[in-house]
């Protein structure tokens, strides 16, 4: 088994990493390790889309990866999606991606400038249909992403969101991870936990340390699950 984690900080999966036997470095955004008989590297690509994608875009092709992991926190729409919770993102989309009309966001499937069901896009949405042999993946709630260059804080913004998408969740990176991941033709899945529910921003309410520890707890017990 070869597996990648990729995350945008490397805060976010410090404590996975410490679990794995250090091999060596290969540069500042790529690390390799060793869990069991399994080679597993780690990707740091830095937070947002472009980031994701230009690492992503280097570090795929040829490698020939059997699983890649992308692990992170994230904010909840839903109040059903409690702080401290990891959850199974499954469907993703680039809510930015478009223009605007006044006061309505038109997306570029939309406006006609691009197909909806042109691969990766399937209806405008990327999904992930990837199997993994792991009890600990399957426990965890299916969810549906949406991922943005600003997170949202304004009342209004994000109630819009909500009209057009229904997201569950938001990152700053998972299309970006969906998109490259589906167009290289490697199974992979996205795992995070939420820190904070989507709202005005007040950081005295998220929960970034429990949402941590959840989170590298539910990634350890899927690599030993998939591990050889």
């Amino acid at each position: 088994m070869k597996i990648l984690i990729v995350a945008a900080t490397r805060f976010e999966i410090r404590p996975l990493a410490d679990k794995f036997a250090y091999v060596q470095k290969e540069d500042d955004s790529l690390a390799h390790y060793q869990f069991r008989n399994d080679k597993v590297d780690i990707l740091i690509t830095g937070m947002g889309m472009t980031a994701t994608a230009y690492y992503l875009g280097k570090q795929l092709p040829g490698s020939n990866y059997d699983v890649v992991l992308n692990a992170g926190i994230c904010g909840s729409f839903s109040t059903d999606l409690t702080i401290g919770k990891v959850v199974n993102v499954t469907e993703e989309c680039f809510c930015e991606l478009g223009a605007e009309n006044n006061d309505q966001f038109i997306s570029l499937f939309d406006l006609g400038l691009m197909d909806p069901d042109e691969p990766p896009f399937r209806s405008g949405k990327l999904l992930n249909n990837s199997n993994l042999k792991s009890a600990s993946l399957r426990k965890l709630e299916r969810v549906r992403g949406i991922t943005a260059n600003t997170i949202h804080g304004h009342p209004e913004s994000i109630r819009k969101i909500r009209d057009q998408f229904h997201p569950d969740v938001e990152s700053m990176e998972g299309a970006a991870f969906f998109y490259a991941c589906i167009t290289s033709g490697v199974p992979f899945h996205q795992v995070r936990c939420i820190s904070n529910f989507v709202e005005e921003r007040d950081k005295s309410k998220w929960d970034i340390p429990l949402a941590l520890a959840n989170l590298n707890q539910v990634l350890l017990d899927i690599v030993k699950e998939v591990a050889s």
